[in-house]
């Protein structure tokens, strides 16, 4: 079980970003960091009892941990710190291109979610002609009553106006081949993360996305 530490943590983080706030709660960050890694470890057990493409990947949930350093040398924001914590969970780990699930815990923003976020044209063609091909079993798995327990269809965050290159404005896929993005959320109230019962919730979600983590990365091979 979560503890609320953690999240008073991260609320603290996002009103004082800086590496001297940050360095003096050294000793709350190890214990937020450890809690959330005792979450991860019980999450990628599920996802691999779930997905047998994820249990084959022999991940370490070490490994599925993302740094809450951030990168700023792009970025106008300069604060050194990300105020949340998140991991993911997919075949081959963080390194490799496939579609996969994603935990996300922050203080007033945490969620469950899965999918494929902007693959690079390559995989996006690759993942239109699949769903094209197979446009029955995509809005099957998309109708399975898990998937729709815990998710409201796919996130239309990242769409094209107009229909991509090579496909007609009449294919009844369009909706989807219109997508940049294949990704599905779920969110998570405070109380919820704090909550007994998250684990089974967060294995209850994942299971929902599994058979779309299946398609989306079947397209990819």
């Amino acid at each position: 079980m979560l503890q609320s530490a953690t999240l008073t943590f991260l609320t603290g983080l996002r009103a004082n970003n800086s590496r001297p706030w940050f360095d003096a709660q050294r000793p709350a960050y190890a214990a937020a960091k450890a809690d959330f890694l005792a979450l991860v470890t019980d999450v990628l057990t599920d996802v691999q009892a779930a997905d047998p493409a994820v249990a084959q990947s022999n991940l370490q949930p070490q490994k599925c941990v993302f740094r809450i350093n951030r990168d700023v040398r792009f970025s106008a924001d300069k604060s050194p710190y990300k105020s949340n914590f998140g991991a993911w969970f997919n075949a081959g780990g963080k390194g490799a291109p496939t579609a996969g699930y994603y935990l996300n815990l922050e203080p007033g923003g945490s969620f469950v979610a899965g999918g494929l976020y902007m693959p690079d044209a390559p995989a996006l063609a690759a993942i239109r002609q699949e769903i094209d091909y197979d446009l029955p079993a995509f809005e099957r798995l998309l109708a399975g009553p898990e998937f729709c327990r815990h998710f409201n269809g796919l996130s239309a965050d990242h769409t094209l106006k107009r229909p991509p290159k090579g496909y007609d404005a009449a294919n009844p896929a369009l909706p989807y081949l219109r997508l940049k993005s294949f990704t599905a959320a779920h969110p998570l109230t405070d109380a919820d993360v704090l909550a007994p019962d998250l684990r089974p919730r967060l294995a209850a979600a994942c299971r929902g996305l599994q058979p779309l983590i299946e398609f989306l990365n079947r397209g990819l091979d």
